[in-house]
């Protein structure tokens, strides 16, 4: 593995993860706007936040408030999205998170957006100009703001389109209970002045030196703010919370908070949406314990960025279809006339999940998650080491395929997720496990993200695995479709850590990975790599069964040594099985 490209890729992985996708929007002639770029709304618990909201001229009627929460506070970005609101007929408002802007208290983020959010929707239903709804929207932070506003729903807020919503805790700063590298930086970013602090979010030198020296010093992973040099109070208290445990279950809605969400949620993400699995947990979840919800998703062949966009005509190497091309400002604004004036959905939305087919230049649109392809196909993991087999045939009897990884060797890398391109001309084959299914007789199109059970003996009591699949097209090019990568003690719950026992044979269930849509081509084959994690990137588990942020090196001892069960299988959704 190239060290110096994977680490570029994931300093675009931290500015994607955490950024906010930058319109070009013009600034209208002021004269046509009443501008307040000052508000204060002091809180009835003694917080001052600071907004800017804007209405359009000669509009005597009270109206419904667009709003924008914002941790990226940037006056002009903040104007030009209130007036744009402002044009669509609304009144236009961004509000900054504590501490942010012009407010006095310190920036605390995640922790108190629940709460700050319905504090600024209070102030909204009280102001002259307002009719006493909301409606709010935004990507990224500002996506996870209107989920944590749902928690303790006002009855003004009429709607939500998150896009790519981050969840703290599930999707960031840790996936699957896995804390990742790549998110590092941003506490400093948003919380070392007012305004956001770019100088060191771009200092892409001292980040890679700083996880390559932490790497091969095999300190614990609670010290690599050391190695940096500078402390890291955020990184600190959030790796005290390794479970999904009260912590974050206090930012955004958990579990039964998700029946009472009773408004239209219009969801928003990508395919390569680093944060897609914290964009689809909130759509689970809702429909888990509100079945009735109104929750529609639109996603497609789009990135971080790309999806609060529209999309980009080439993403990562990849030509996008061109109808996987939106506009999602107009999308959003469909959707918030629909919601507050009873006007036509968005043309795009014609059932709950909405999703374009990756070659096939066309949008499918089913009503669950279940059902975005007409069949299930179960495949296992089978064969041996040298000969290893995707087969949608059931092992009649269970056999072993044995892995050794050495934790505390230097010398190799394991695992390559986020895709720094798409499609790729050869993948790192010197490690791991890959199971290849037959080819395909027939162009078929597969969709879903990957879920299934993995079966395996181990010598040790914990390990963070990783899968990748990837479409080997006729040509011999390898497609990224999805993946995976969690930590086997809380495969089960997230919210409790359950290690594993040496020697015993354990069931590790998987399906927070990436959603995807691929048309294969007739000839084409899937791949699924499986391996562990381990590399510069990402917190390294090494099995002792100690909170993972303290293991060291020195708690490597033995190689892990894995009995893969070819009883393990991924589930796939694909249109036909007479492939």
């Amino acid at each position: 593995m190239n060290r110096k490209f994977f680490g570029m890729a994931l300093l675009c992985l931290l500015i994607a993860q955490f950024g906010i996708a930058q319109q070009k929007l013009s600034l209208p002639d002021t004269a046509n706007y009443i501008i307040q770029d000052s508000v204060l709304i002091k809180t009835s618990y003694g917080i001052t936040l600071s907004a800017v909201v804007v209405q359009k001229k000669g509009v005597s009627t009270k109206l419904p408030c667009a709003l924008m929460y914002l941790i990226y506070s940037d006056l002009n970005r903040s104007l030009a999205e209130a007036k744009f609101a402002a044009d669509q007929g609304y009144v236009g408002m961004v509000a900054d998170a504590r501490g942010k802007r012009l407010s006095p208290d310190q920036p605390e983020p995640y922790e108190h957006e629940a709460r700050d959010v319905n504090a600024v929707i209070d102030w909204i239903v009280n102001q002259p100009w307002s009719d006493g709804r909301v409606g709010m929207y935004g990507g990224s932070f500002s996506g996870f703001a209107q989920w944590a506003a749902t928690k303790y729903l006002h009855p003004a807020l009429k709607t939500i389109v998150p896009y790519v919503a981050a969840i703290p805790g599930l999707g960031l700063p840790m996936e699957n209970n896995v804390f990742l590298n790549a998110n590092y930086q941003w506490a400093f970013h948003v919380t070392n002045n007012k305004y956001t602090d770019d100088v060191v979010n771009k200092d892409n030198a001292r980040w890679q030196r700083m996880r390559n020296a932490w790497w091969e010093s095999g300190a614990a992973y609670n010290r690599i703010d050391s190695v940096d040099g500078t402390p890291n109070p955020w990184l600190q208290k959030w790796i005290s919370h390794p479970a999904y445990d009260a912590y974050w279950q206090a930012m955004v809605p958990y579990h039964d908070d998700f029946a009472k969400i009773n408004i239209p949620v219009l969801s928003i993400t990508g395919y390569y949406d680093d944060g897609q699995v914290s964009a689809l947990e909130y759509l689970r979840e809702h429909y888990k314990y509100r079945p009735a919800a109104e929750h529609y998703l639109i996603i497609g062949p789009y990135d971080h960025f790309g999806a609060q966009l529209g999309g980009k005509p080439l993403l990562k190497g990849y030509q996008v279809d061109s109808a996987a091309l939106i506009n999602t400002r107009q999308i959003t604004f469909e959707w918030l006339d629909y919601v507050l004036k009873g006007k036509a959905k968005p043309a795009l939305i014609k059932d709950k999940i909405n999703f374009e087919v990756m070659g096939a230049n066309l949008w499918k649109h089913v009503p669950s998650m279940d059902r975005v392809e007409e069949n299930t196909v179960r495949f296992y993991l089978s064969g041996t080491e040298k000969n290893s087999l995707l087969s949608d045939i059931k092992p009649q009897q269970e056999t072993f395929i044995r892995q050794e990884v050495d934790l505390a060797d230097r010398r190799t890398f394991n695992n390559d997720y986020y895709p720094s391109q798409i499609i790729k001309q050869e993948i790192d084959q010197t490690n791991g496990l890959f199971f290849v299914t037959k080819p395909f007789s027939h162009a078929v199109s597969v969709s879903g993200y990957l879920k299934g059970e993995l079966k395996a003996i181990i010598n040790k009591k914990d390990m963070d695995v990783g899968l990748v699949l990837y479409e080997i097209t006729p040509e011999g090019k390898y497609f990224q479709l999805s993946y995976f990568l969690g930590r086997a003690s809380y495969a089960k719950d997230m919210a409790q850590r359950k290690l594993l026992v040496p020697g015993k044979a354990e069931t590790i269930p998987f399906y927070r990975s990436r959603f995807f849509s691929r048309q294969l081509s007739k000839g084409s084959r899937l791949l699924l790599v499986l391996n562990i994690d381990k590399n510069p990137f990402a917190q390294i588990n090494y099995g002792s069964g100690k909170d993972v942020s303290k293991e060291t090196i020195m708690d490597a001892g033995k190689p892990l040594q894995i009995q893969w069960s070819d009883a393990s299988f991924v589930d796939l959704q694909i249109s036909d099985t007479n492939f």
